[in-house]
């Protein structure tokens, strides 16, 4: 998680994942996966006590 240093600038959270190859079958299903993640433990939620609206908050699932 990036908070933004001023208010015009957007926050970013981040899921880094490996793939599991006997659960996912691609790369793709992993990503999507990590974005799932990001959603279901509301990783926004501490950005959102600060103040930081949706708008501003960048949600990124990577993949290995």
């Amino acid at each position: 998680m990036m908070e933004p240093k001023s208010e015009t600038e957007p926050a970013i959270l981040m899921e880094f994942k490996v793939r599991d190859a006997g659960t996912e079958a691609s790369l793709e299903e992993t990503t999507e996966a990590a974005l799932k993640q990001i959603e279901e433990r509301q990783y926004e939620a501490v950005l959102w006590s600060k103040g930081i609206p949706e708008g501003q908050i960048l949600k990124y699932g990577f993949a290995h």
